[in-house]
């Protein structure tokens, strides 16, 4: 059994439809103190700050898996809003545009490690003004890397896909089911 050093209900999802057992564990990692604004140096820095925390807390015994996701936005970063203004700012940069979803993944067991950056892009229709308010108004883009719901609000909105859902939603499992195996 693996242990899935998150919070996210999305990961804890996933994981489950793919019918991985796992215990979930969160943990806390300052994303904070990574300074680069680079998408793809952030969602890596951070998962590796996660799994280094993780190995300090759980020791290097138990399989263990951690992720981070970011949006980029014409090569801009989006993490997760900090308030209702930061918000409105990621959805109107990605109002009618084609955002990329990039997820970092490691994987630690006695066996492997195993590292994965990929990337799900999705170009967007326009968003209805309305949506947007009520959207907004939910809070449910709350916790989320630049206020995108994949499965929720943005479903609507897809013109194109180019990568995997899963990744999209926080973790690329159809990659990493072959290396659950060898534990």
């Amino acid at each position: 059994m693996i242990i899935l050093a998150s919070a996210s209900l999305a990961r804890a999802k996933l994981l489950r439809d793919f019918g991985v057992a796992f215990i979930q564990k969160p943990l806390d990692f300052d994303e904070d103190s990574i300074q680069t604004k680079n998408p793809k140096k952030f969602v890596y820095e951070a998962t590796a700050g996660k799994l280094k925390a993780a190995l300090e807390t759980f020791g290097d015994k138990s399989p263990v898996l951690v992720a981070d996701s970011v949006i980029s936005v014409q090569g801009e970063l989006q993490r997760k809003a900090k308030n209702t203004n930061e918000a409105v700012a990621f959805l109107n940069k990605q109002n009618a545009q084609t955002i990329e979803i990039l997820t970092c993944m490691m994987y630690h067991a006695p066996k492997i490690d195993f590292i994965d950056i990929s990337v799900t892009a999705y170009e967007l229709y326009a968003f209805e003004p309305e949506d947007l308010r009520d959207y907004l108004d939910s809070k449910d883009w709350m916790g989320k890397a630049g206020c995108v719901m994949v499965e929720g609000f943005h479903k609507r909105y897809i013109k194109s896909q180019v990568g995997l859902t899963s990744t999209a939603m926080g973790l690329s499992v159809e990659k990493i089911l072959p290396f659950l195996e060898i534990i």
